[in-house]
């Protein structure tokens, strides 16, 4: 069976190759993403292989299913960017992986808040350049801070735990609430505004629905403490950019750290270093001393990849048999 797979990089071809069954799955590698305007490079794909910015929509997903392809398989948890109501019309089967390491972006979350807390980002430049002052480098501690999780499903109740384990009073926020997990972690569920009031720093782990869309926005950013912290591994949309801006600008936010970005299409992914990036709103956000902003690396670990290659390859070959795609993973 071959598989048209868009919007690859070296280590997307590596892992999988590696999981590939044995005469199974030939795969066609294309770097450039998926759209109505190069869906026509999947011709004589059973599959198409796609990630968080290709753009899925009904227009290419028309153009795929008039070339044969039975299969849209999302090596990621996301899949805002696929049109799944023209999917079903066509008969289109749409899979994805639900949880490739919860662990990878929880860690990651703690990752980016430690390094900017601590500028350890700042820190190594200066010493790199033999610079070993102190000054502008202090941070707080995280034991006794309150940490609002707004989103306990996986990730976020690995996160949760994880800011436990730093002595941090856990506030959680979900539209479905598990409260003997929440018990039994010492973490306490309580409404959005609550959450927001009270916590010195604001972890994002929802997907990104059409209620989540700007989440935090010009009214619930202002509802935050004085100088809180906003760290957002999950989706870029979920945060209204200008108002973030705003709020850094005026000094209401204390420090905001992102792996995800609202416009990050074209942007992420991308070397950008040989010409002008044209994005105001991110050029403004890289300006900040208390913003620090990876590009969407929260799941890039030995251990998600090899997850996401394995559910991703396995769902391809059920599907090519017409059987079942693998539990929990079909839309």
């Amino acid at each position: 069976m071959l598989v048209a797979v868009f919007d690859t990089k070296p280590y997307d071809r590596n892992y999988l190759q590696a999981a590939r069954p044995p005469g199974k799955i030939e795969w066609s590698f294309h770097e450039f993403r998926l759209s109505a305007q190069t869906a026509p490079a999947a011709a004589g794909a059973d599959s198409v292989c796609v990630f968080v910015n290709d753009r899925v929509d009904a227009a290419c997903l028309e153009l795929l299913h008039r070339q044969g392809v039975r299969h849209v398989a999302l090596r990621c948890a996301g899949f805002n960017n696929v049109d799944l109501a023209a999917a079903k019309q066509l008969g289109l089967v749409v899979t994805r992986v639900p949880a490739y390491s919860p662990h990878a972006v929880a860690e990651h979350t703690l990752a980016l808040l430690l390094t900017l807390n601590r500028r350890i980002h700042r820190a190594y430049n200066r010493v790199r350049e033999q610079n070993f002052s102190l000054n502008g480098l202090v941070g707080f501690d995280l034991f006794g801070k309150t940490v609002g999780i707004i989103g306990t499903g996986k990730i976020g109740r690995l996160a949760a735990q994880i800011f436990r384990g730093f002595g941090c009073h856990v506030l959680a926020y979900d539209t479905q609430t598990d409260p003997a997990w929440a018990q039994a972690q010492q973490v306490t569920y309580t409404d959005l505004n609550a959450l927001l009031e009270q916590s010195d720093i604001v972890s994002l782990h929802v997907p990104l629905f059409p209620e989540t869309l700007h989440l935090l926005n010009e009214q619930t950013i202002a509802r935050m403490k004085p100088g809180a912290h906003i760290v957002n591994t999950s989706r870029g949309k979920l945060i209204d950019t200008t108002a973030l801006i705003a709020a850094l600008k005026s000094g209401h936010l204390g420090g905001v750290a992102l792996d995800v970005y609202e416009e990050e299409e074209g942007i992420f992914f991308e070397d950008h270093s040989g010409v002008v990036l044209q994005d105001d709103e991110l050029s403004r956000l890289l300006t900040f001393p208390n913003v620090l902003i990876t590009s969407h690396q929260a799941f890039l670990t030995h251990e998600a990849l090899t997850e996401i290659a394995r559910v991703t390859a396995g769902n391809i070959v059920h599907i090519n048999r017409d059987e079942p795609a693998l539990e929990g993973t079909q839309l």
